[in-house]
């Protein structure tokens, strides 16, 4: 006789919207800091409209002030979970400025596509975090609060490499500079997991991947996150589109 698994879902979000560039073409000084646009504002309340029928038993965001305030309008108007950080979870850290005037085309190039070279052994992310030393900080701690006990439906609200990071790691995938599962502001990702009765995960159900309910079909949408930040940049230093 068949017997239904032991499964619990992951709703895996990225942060909405931030305001990394100023109109100027600068970046701001600590990205740690940034909050959402009014336009994030809009696309996480029309994501927690999606989810609104689920029922969230624990909720985790990287403490870095866009999650925070994304996961904030996710869980409004519920009276639990309380929102928990993990600090291990936080975005993959540049080196320096990312952005800027120094370094001209090439270096906004570089920006439109870290992921370029992630494949690579030592590869940093823009002369920062290598790879290697990001996937060992984030997915331990992921693996750490998949297999906790205390959660049969998990909000998640992270950031872009790290979603990417974590469906590698469900996928059993590396980096690739040819493929790369786009992230798009305020994403959901949707993952089923079987486990066995000492927690250890069996297997792993993708759902969904960067579902976007403030846009479906995704109209309009061509360039990725990154690419869309080194053109503003570009078009605010007088660079226009070429880089």
């Amino acid at each position: 006789m068949f017997e239904a698994p032991d499964r619990r879902r992951i709703f895996l979000l990225r942060h909405a919207e931030a305001a990394y560039v100023h109109a100027d073409g600068t970046v701001t000084e600590d990205p740690r800091s940034v909050p959402l646009t009014e336009l994030g504002r809009q696309q996480a309340r029309k994501q927690a409209a999606v989810l609104a029928s689920i029922r969230f038993d624990r909720a985790v965001c990287s403490g870095l002030r866009r999650t925070v305030e994304t996961a904030g309008l996710i869980l409004a108007g519920r009276g639990s979970p309380a929102l928990e950080t993990e600090p291990a979870l936080e975005e993959i850290r540049g080196g320096g400025r990312a952005y800027g005037r120094e370094g001209g085309g090439a270096r906004l190039q570089e920006v439109a596509n870290p992921w370029a070279a992630a494949e690579q052994p030592g590869a940093r992310f823009l002369g920062g975090e290598k790879f290697d030393d990001f996937g060992a900080r984030v997915t331990p701690a992921f693996d750490g609060i998949v297999t906790a006990r205390d959660w049969t439906n998990l909000l998640l609200v992270l950031h872009g490499a790290v979603n990417r990071m974590i469906l590698n790691h469900v996928l059993g995938l590396r980096w690739q500079k040819r493929v790369t599962i786009e992230q798009d502001n305020c994403c959901i990702n949707i993952i089923d997991v079987d486990t066995d009765e000492n927690g250890e995960v069996n297997r792993y159900l993708v759902r969904a991947v960067n579902l976007t309910g403030y846009n479906l079909n995704k109209s309009g949408v061509v360039l990725t996150t990154m690419e869309q930040s080194a053109l503003r940049v570009s078009q605010a230093l007088g660079q226009g589109g070429e880089g």
